[in-house]
């Protein structure tokens, strides 16, 4: 398959370099304008973060039918990137199971045939520009979007090691002050990251840090809104808890960020190399349990009257894919690997639904 993202090149190459695609840029269908936080977007679909690593990236795929472009995760300091390899695909071919814990994904030995059965690993470690280079950036992102086009920054914090939760709360803060002064029209912490090799990534599970953190944006982000990304709940209460320790601050959530499993070689050894033995996991393989997770919260939602919004992602690569997210009631759908491997998806997702 041909890719957008060069898997055999660093990240740095395909910062300053991607996307590899040059071309069609079929017309965008028309279609009715829907509301999205505020916002009027001409479709309620869009690229989570992870994907879109600069404007010209943002560019891109804004021409391609995107309406809803996430600028890939940023710091308050530069993070460099793990080594390669940073994105392989897993030998699977059905739905995993998220509640196997134990249970070891094995790295498949060549590109799967086709995206809908396309189950990856990732291992990046959330690189990220320093401030001076990625906010100017994030206002070139923002003037390369159309009309019906909105743009989300997302912020992760980067806690000095040693450093009390206070700190991490004020870069979040801090974070969201900056992305709206570069010209972000939403904001979204990075709560549940599972392709790195910190606690950063399990925040989400924290009811009570969830919620400071979601207040500290929400007063920094300048009346723009907040939204959290949270990973997957095994537990029902726990989602509840966190849903509604967060309400009032963030104005929705973003699930699921996928997974984190044990990756590996055929022959057991670390697929991604010594230290990084767990990644995350996305793609095909996880729809079922996302959209699980989907209907859970929205339920969680209605049940308490909460103003929280959800925005659907994980295993969307057909528009069939995308139906049981909007059936059940979410604000939008992202996608996060799909667009890579095929960059047309939008365009004809609105072909065939003009009313998403």
């Amino acid at each position: 398959m041909r890719m957008t993202y060069r898997l055999d090149e660093t990240y740095d190459w395909n910062y300053a370099n991607g996307p590899a695609y040059d071309g069609p840029f079929p017309p965008v269908p028309n279609t009715p304008q829907k509301d999205f936080f505020g916002i009027p977007v001409n479709s309620r679909l869009g690229i989570a973060a992870g994907l879109l690593l600069n404007s010209r990236w943002i560019d891109t795929y804004a021409r391609l039918g995107f309406d809803i472009l996430t600028y890939k995760t940023v710091r308050s300091r530069h993070r460099d990137c793990y080594d390669l390899p940073n994105w392989i695909f897993i030998d699977t071919e059905g739905q995993i199971d998220p509640t196997e814990l134990s249970q070891s994904q094995v790295r498949k030995a060549d590109e799967p045939e086709t995206l809908t059965t396309a189950t990856s690993s990732v291992s990046f470690g959330m690189p990220s520009r320093a401030p001076r280079e990625w906010m100017p950036d994030v206002a070139r992102a923002r003037e390369a979007l159309g009309d019906g086009q909105a743009l989300i920054v997302s912020v992760v914090a980067s806690p000095e090691p040693g450093a009390d939760v206070a700190e991490m709360i004020d870069d979040y803060g801090a974070l969201a002050a900056m992305a709206g002064e570069a010209g972000a029209q939403i904001v979204e912490a990075n709560l549940s990251c599972p392709n790195v090799c910190t606690a950063e990534g399990d925040v989400f599970l924290d009811a009570e840090l969830s919620g400071k953190i979601a207040r500290a944006m929400h007063d920094n982000a300048g009346g723009r809104p907040v939204l959290l990304k949270l990973g997957y709940f095994a537990d029902p209460a726990r989602l509840e808890a966190v849903l509604k320790a967060v309400d009032g601050a963030a104005s929705g959530v973003v699930m699921v960020n996928g997974i984190s499993r044990n990756i590996i070689e055929p022959d057991g050894s670390a697929a991604f190399g010594p230290g990084r033995e767990k990644a995350g996991l996305l793609g095909r393989g996880i729809h079922t349990f996302s959209v699980d997770n989907v209907q859970k919260a929205l339920a969680v939602v209605a049940k308490h009257k909460l103003a929280l919004k959800v925005v659907a992602v994980g295993g969307v690569s057909t528009p069939e894919d995308a139906t049981p997210y909007f059936d059940a009631g979410a604000a939008a759908v992202m996608m996060g690997s799909a667009p890579m491997f095929d960059p047309t998806l939008a365009i004809r997702i609105k072909q065939s639904h003009p009313e998403w």
